[in-house]
């Protein structure tokens, strides 16, 4: 049985995410910061017929993470997929305004936590045959797409959550110079050609529906063994970095 650890699986994307999966016949490894929430969300997947487990998980804490590695070891000897899902939008502080406390608190849960989840999973990916971690990162962490003065987030002065995802699109690009092993991809949920994003809890006006916003998700997550590694792609193909 092929199983998925998914970050921030409770709700929205990483939600669908795991449903969908969880139809294809995966073991779902439900990732959750809450875990009443995460609870929940796991009974409603397991009465649709998923085989999914609650892992309680914060990923901006060590000690959670090392709990998360154990309990999934309880399950299996091997982590097929990761999904690093877990995400926080910042409070939109405009660069003159935003300190050092205000950066640090969304790349603890954006930057340091991919890096905390993937390196405390990596023995259980290497020992899958075919293994994938997916990045889910945002158009906010194109640079092409930031400067690009057609797309409004180029007149949004954010400072926090757009290079906290330039950051991890980086950090995906070097572990898949570094592991040619496993298969490291970005993905952003949305159409960033035709500025069309899924509605979430960080983008409340999205048009897209979150089954279309996971397309991405789904398509690296399910590579077959020849698949690519280092991409960073959307719902309708690799875009720029």
């Amino acid at each position: 049985m092929t199983s998925v650890l998914i970050t921030g699986a409770n709700k929205g994307l990483g939600y669908e995410t795991a449903r969908r999966l969880g139809e294809l016949g995966w073991r779902v490894f439900l990732g959750s910061r809450d875990e009443d929430r995460g609870s929940a969300a796991a009974q409603k997947l397991a009465a649709d017929g998923a085989h999914v487990i609650m892992v309680p998980l914060d990923v901006t804490s060590e000690e959670s993470v090392a709990g998360a590695v154990r309990l999934v070891r309880q399950h299996t000897d091997r982590m097929d997929v990761l999904i690093n899902n877990a995400g926080t939008p910042g409070g939109g502080v405009n660069p003159a305004d935003a300190t050092a406390k205000d950066i640090h608190a969304v790349y603890d849960t954006n930057v340091y936590g991919p890096v905390r989840v993937t390196n405390a999973f990596l023995p259980l990916l290497q020992a899958a045959d075919n293994p994938r971690v997916v990045m889910v990162t945002g158009a906010g962490g194109s640079i092409a797409f930031v400067t690009d003065p057609g797309q409004a987030v180029s007149k949004m002065y954010e400072l926090a959550y757009t290079s906290s995802k330039a950051a991890l699109n980086m950090i995906t690009v070097r572990y898949a110079q570094a592991l040619p092993a496993i298969k490291f991809n970005a993905v952003t949920p949305g159409e960033v050609a035709n500025g069309r994003f899924p509605a979430t809890d960080m983008n409340r006006a999205g048009v897209l529906t979150v089954t279309e916003g996971s397309d991405p998700i789904i398509d690296r997550a399910t590579l077959a063994s020849d698949g690519p590694t280092g991409t960073f792609i959307d719902r309708l193909g690799s875009i720029a970095w």
